[in-house]
Order: C-alpha cells, then structure tokens, then sequence
C-alpha cells in the first residue's frame, strides 16, 4: 500500500522540514501544497530539499509566487514584504524559474492539489463555513488538499437532498494527531504549517495519505524552534517571524 507525504508552508524552515523528512519515514511519493519560501531564514535550502524528494508534486503558494513577481509585494503587510525581498536575494535565477514553472492546481484521480482554494489558488483562505461551501463547486474530484491557513483541519460537504433541493452543508473537524481518518469524499483538507504553525501548536504539522484506503493521519513533530529563531535574526529577517515559532500563531 502506497504512502504519501503532504505537506505545506514550510517558509523556509529547513530545521522543520528535516525533522517532517524523518518522522515520516520512507513514501512512495510527496505533495507539497505550496509556500516553500516566505519567512524563514533558508529558502535556498529548503527549494533545493523539496525539488529532490521522490515522486514529487508541487504546487505555487502565494509567497512562492510573490518571489518570482508575480504578485504585487503590497498585496502584503510590511514584514512579510521584508521577508520577501530578502527571500528573493537568497536565491538564484533558476532557483525563481523553479518557484516560478509550480502550478497553482494540480488535478489528477481522484484528487485536486492546491494552495489557497479551489476558486482562488494562490489567495484564498479558507476560514469560515461560508466560503469553504462555496469552493466546493470548484472542483470535480472526491478530495481537495489545500494549505496556506496553517492550520490543521478538514471539511466534508453532505448534499441532503428535500422537496427536490440541494439542501447541502458542509461539516468540519479538527484532526488530532496520530488520528488515523478516512476521508469522505467531497472533503476537502488540510495538513497545516511545516514551517510556522497557526493553531496554538508549535510542532511542525505535516499529514500522511494512504490512497488505496483513502485513509488521512495528521501528524506534527518537534523540532529546534530556538535555532530557528536565531537564524532568523541573524539573518536579519523581522523578530516576529522568530517570535511567533514558540507561540503557534
């Protein structure tokens, strides 16, 4: 049975990544859903890292693709801007073509690879019930794996049919780690941060999927948040991009 590793926002945590890299054992393939680069002290590395695992599949993150230009630098706040100047100066002109040739959805079987959304890949965050709802007319495949919120969670649209309307709604929990789920389809998921988790939980956050089982587990792993730290700062990257490593958010 084959094993797959997802992850996402890693953002230039290479300290995270290789402790995901281990944890997680030997896969048969890996899918990143975006923001390899962004925040963190080696983004040079980490590109080089993702690009040279097995069976890769990638897609672009919005600050993956504010690197290459894409995107207006203030579509940003200030200190992510500051990241992303320094960002780009780190890494050479193949190094942005790499960032630069990522798709921003990747559909194949029965499954829809993305950063943001279905609707907006690259921007789009998928916060509130209203909005997720909503995405799910925006693609056709059983699952949809996103990132970009850094927060680890998973949504399921039931379609209940009465008096001849769709009277659909969307469900939502809250993995735990080492919960061994399997996925509904028309769910959509999330496996949260490598590099900088948002929910209060300072381990990187990464899942394992088994395609065969359709079967998701949510994993998060400890890493050395203070080396981190230091790295970002004699970089000379914004305190809070540091700060906010031992504080999950």
């Amino acid at each position: 049975m084959s094993r797959v590793l997802v992850l996402s926002d890693i953002h230039g945590n290479l300290d995270a990544l290789e402790a995901v890299l281990r944890d997680a054992g030997k896969v048969d393939t890996v899918w990143c859903l975006g923001d390899v680069v962004g925040y963190g002290p080696q983004p040079k590395e980490c590109l080089h890292r993702i690009a040279n695992l097995p069976g890769l599949i990638c897609v672009q993150g919005n600050h993956d693709a504010a690197v290459t230009g894409k995107l207006d630098l203030y579509a940003f706040n200030r200190e992510a801007i500051l990241s992303i100047q320094w960002t780009r100066a780190q890494l050479s002109a193949d190094d942005v073509e790499w960032l630069a040739n990522l798709p921003e959805k990747v559909e194949f079987d029965d499954i829809t690879l993305t950063h943001g959304s279905p609707r907006n890949p690259i921007w789009e965050y998928l916060l509130d019930l209203n909005t997720v709802q909503v995405n799910f007319s925006h693609f056709t495949t059983s699952f949809c794996l996103v990132g970009h919120t850094h927060i680890p969670v998973m949504y399921t649209y039931f379609n209940r049919n009465g008096n001849g309307k769709d009277e659909g709604y969307v469900d939502w929990m809250i993995p735990q780690p080492n919960q061994k789920i399997r996925l509904i389809p028309r769910s959509i998921a999330n496996p949260g941060s490598v590099g900088q988790p948002r929910d209060r939980d300072v381990r990187a956050a990464y899942a394992i999927y088994m395609p065969e089982s359709q079967q998701w587990e949510l994993r998060r792993v400890e890493y050395d948040i203070r080396a981190v730290q230091q790295k970002i700062l004699a970089a000379g990257l914004p305190s809070r991009h540091a700060s906010r490593l031992e504080e999950g958010w």
